[in-house]
């Protein structure tokens, strides 16, 4: 296509103006010549027709000039090789001289006209094949698996059709404009502040002072469905940047189908990464389902041999007693590792169904505070809670389970006898629950990600867990349309913050109670 651009381009251009001059007074010439010796059988009528013809195949093929210079000429030779007398420019018979007009004026004409017809059948002819070039780069992003043939394939459109050359700019994660490192060939000098009206405005931006500098002369958004995904800074090879600027709109669909391209290309890739993950979880899931339900029942078996050993008769030795103990503790702590495993498992699996029920949240905070008897033995807890506190609706048992975790995390972080602290409050709508202890806190750069799976808060802690209690209660709190979030206290320790709907709780019919005379029945 390139070739074929060139070669229609250059038909003409290959000569320089004097060439198709001279090529022109060759050609006139050339007529003189051949219609010397037809004088005795032609009439000078037919003889003005050979000049009219030469005329008009100059304009064709050399252009408006030339035929101008063919039609002077043609009457000054017409004039004095053929009209008598002959060998002279005087003119005998008056009549001639109309001839001479008539001849100069269709002449003129006839080469305007051919000349004109000639130009707008190359550019019609010329614009087709740019047409077609933009078609074909069209295809050709379609099938573009990366960046690099993108860029490739629009530069590659640019110097075949315009003889120009682009630089690609794309964002970064913060929106800053970079230029793409991955594209062949020494980028172009770029104006950085044009390129960033044009990525924030989306519209396109001429440089025509720094043009001919050997800077960029337009950048061009390339703006896709969704947003302005980069910024195409487009140059003229040859520093014909005005021929470069005419061709403007050609160049935003040419920017446009790249946007597209570059579009299409980042959401293949955010889906082929979200495939990953949902296949790494699935994987992931399947693995701890099947861990823990093969490690659950020797786990059982384990506490009730171990508690059985603690009971038996004759009693133990000190140092056998304290050992089945420490046997049946590490037991416990196992067996609670994998349920929390199986709860991890089951709430990504999606096979929870949650019972939700009216109900005061003070009698679940009391219920997970006896449960964590043992582990809470050293942490004394103060829970603040209005005493009118409303009903709120939701899963005792899955809500349970985060109250425990929470406590058992804090409890695990804290100094022996320090206070772990629980206060709810109604606050836009939700009950605020904030969970407090003393300890060292969270690092700031993990406290986001604490909620995740497999994620600590110390990576190298002496402390037992593989990181799924905060990952549970994230599960949970989101299942109940709650949001759940970790700080840091100013007079130091951790707070961990999470939310359920208040809603609109049932009212309550009090019991009235029997009045004096009054019997029940």
């Amino acid at each position: 296509m390139r070739l074929i651009l060139k070669q229609h381009a250059g038909r003409v251009e290959q000569l320089t103006g004097w060439q198709r001059l001279a090529l022109s007074m060759l050609a006139c010439a050339a007529t003189t010549l051949i219609a010397t010796p037809l004088l005795v059988y032609l009439d000078l009528a037919n003889i003005v027709m050979l000049f009219l013809l030469t005329v008009l195949i100059i304009a064709v093929n050399l252009g408006l000039k030339p035929a101008l210079l063919a039609a002077f000429l043609s009457v000054a030779l017409f004039d004095f090789f053929f009209v008598p007398p002959r060998f002279s420019f005087d003119v005998q018979d008056g009549q001639y001289l109309v001839t001479f007009v008539v001849m100069l004026v269709v002449a003129i004409i006839t080469g305007k006209l051919t000349a004109g017809l000639r130009r707008q059948a190359d550019e019609s002819s010329l614009e087709a094949l740019r047409t077609k070039a933009l078609y074909e780069m069209a295809r050709d992003l379609t099938g573009a698996l990366t960046l690099e043939q993108v860029i490739e394939i629009t530069r590659n459109f640019l110097r075949a059709v315009l003889n120009a050359d682009a630089t690609l700019l794309l964002p970064d994660a913060q929106d800053h404009l970079k230029i793409w490192a991955g594209q062949e060939g020494p980028p172009l000098q770029i104006e950085t502040h044009f390129a960033l009206i044009a990525f924030e405005r989306g519209t396109p931006v001429e440089c025509k002072p720094l043009a001919d500098s050997g800077f960029a002369a337009l950048y061009l958004p390339m703006c896709s469905l969704r947003r302005v995904r980069g910024v195409l800074a487009v140059a003229s090879a040859d520093h014909q940047s005005e021929r470069l600027l005419a061709q403007r709109e050609r160049l935003e669909a040419m920017a446009s189908l790249a946007a597209i391209a570059v579009e299409r290309l980042h959401y293949v890739e955010v889906a082929q990464s979200t495939q990953m993950q949902v296949v790494s979880e699935r994987l992931r899931s399947s693995i701890l389902s099947a861990l823990s339900h093969d490690l659950r029942t020797p786990l059982t078996s384990l506490v009730g041999l171990s508690d059985s050993l603690t009971v038996s008769t004759p009693p133990l030795s000190a140092v056998v007693l304290e050992t089945a103990e420490a046997i049946r503790d590490q037991a416990v702590r196992l067996a609670g590792l994998v349920e929390n495993l199986l709860d991890m498992a089951r709430l990504h699996a999606g096979k929870v169904t949650l019972q939700k029920e009216w109900q005061p949240i003070e009698e679940v905070i009391g219920s997970s505070i006896k449960l964590l008897g043992r582990a809470l033995a050293e942490h004394p807890v103060k829970v603040s809670l209005a005493a009118d506190f409303p009903l709120v609706e939701f899963d005792a048992v899955l809500v349970e389970r985060v109250f425990c975790n929470l406590l058992e995390n804090a409890a695990k972080y804290s100094p022996a006898n320090a206070v772990i602290e629980i206060n709810v409050q109604a606050r836009g709508g939700n009950a605020e629950v904030t969970v407090s202890d003393s300890g060292p806190g969270f690092a700031e750069e993990k406290r986001a990600a604490v909620f995740e799976m497999f994620v600590r808060g110390e990576a190298e802690s002496s402390m037992p867990g593989v990181g799924l209690g905060l990952a549970i209660c994230s599960a949970i709190i989101e299942a109940h349309n709650g949001s759940i979030h970790a700080v840091n206290r100013p007079v130091g320790g951790a707070s961990v913050i999470f939310t359920l709907p208040l809603g609109n709780p049932p009212s309550i019919n009090e019991e009235v109670s029997p009045s004096a005379g009054e019997t029940r029945p």
